[in-house]
């Protein structure tokens, strides 16, 4: 069985790849495992590596097309692979909306450490990866699930949490910059002044950027992080961007309002330098 799973990650470029025996995840939300509608006994945890080069003024993660998409991708394609084995066996795929904590369990998986800055680190491609998950009634054993292994911690430098321009990794602010670019509604003037200080249209790298594991990103093996990227979110670049070609972005889901205000908050930043 290990053999099919390892042909179908690796017909998908994806190298980083682990099974777990469902008792050992941490459920953090039943009622998405009960819309599923089977008892799940295995996980199937893997990690997507997104880096795909620099960006201008919107966060790495979101250059590409939404990764939610790429993860449907894969959980169709591995499914489609399993089902021809296990016809009469369930199966859901998921994506940073899981019934399980997805970076626990990949930690538990071995397939990286734990950052201070609350992100998994793969020894390959750094904090840049996505978790997605395959959940099962087929027996752990089928699978060929591994015991758990004990969770790594990164080495603790500091790093990240100097270059947090909140202070929230150091316990001093109340949000992230990621999540204040984010919010719906008026932004305070500290607020829109951080954003203009590090030129984000949409979300926030410093963490990343500053820990030494990042420091030589490798990039994606994976084609689809590559279609249609953008570095730089621009008024003309949104502005033709119809109802459904913003729905194919990470940034679209906040809606459209809320990026033409960072966008006016950069510009601002940019008439005051004239």
């Amino acid at each position: 069985m290990r053999e099919i799973l390892d042909k179908a990650f690796s017909e998908l470029n994806i190298e980083y790849y682990s099974v777990l025996d469902y008792s050992h995840c941490i459920e953090s939300a039943e009622h998405i495992r009960e819309r599923a509608g089977f008892t799940p006994r295995s996980a199937v945890i893997y990690l997507l590596p997104y880096y795909t080069g620099e960006c201008v003024n919107l966060s790495r993660y979101a250059a590409s097309l939404d990764y939610h998409i790429a993860i449907g991708e894969v959980g169709e394609k591995v499914i489609s692979v399993l089902r021809q084995r296990f016809p009469e066996a369930s199966f859901s795929s998921f994506g940073d909306h899981s019934p399980i904590d997805e970076r626990h369990a990949a930690l538990i998986s071995g397939l990286g450490i734990a950052g201070d800055n609350g992100l998994l680190i793969n020894e390959k491609y750094g904090s840049y990866v996505f978790v997605g998950d395959i959940l099962t009634d087929l027996p752990p054993e089928l699978l060929c699930a591994k015991p758990p292994k004990a969770i790594v911690r990164c080495e603790g430098c500091g790093a990240c949490k100097l270059a947090c321009p909140t202070g929230i990794l150091r316990g001093e602010g109340e949000d992230c910059l990621s999540a204040i670019t984010q919010r719906k509604g008026q932004l305070t003037e500290s607020e829109m002044q951080l954003m203009r200080q590090y030129n984000t249209a949409w979300g926030c790298d410093e963490c990343q950027s500053s820990c030494p594991h990042n420091l030589s990103p490798r990039k994606t093996p994976i084609e689809f992080f590559y279609k249609d990227r953008i570095d730089a979110l621009t008024p003309d670049l949104l502005a033709a961007m119809d109802k459904e070609a913003l729905r194919q972005r990470a940034f679209g889901w906040r809606g459209r309002a809320v990026l033409e205000r960072n966008l006016a908050v950069l510009s601002d930043a940019q008439d005051r330098e004239l």
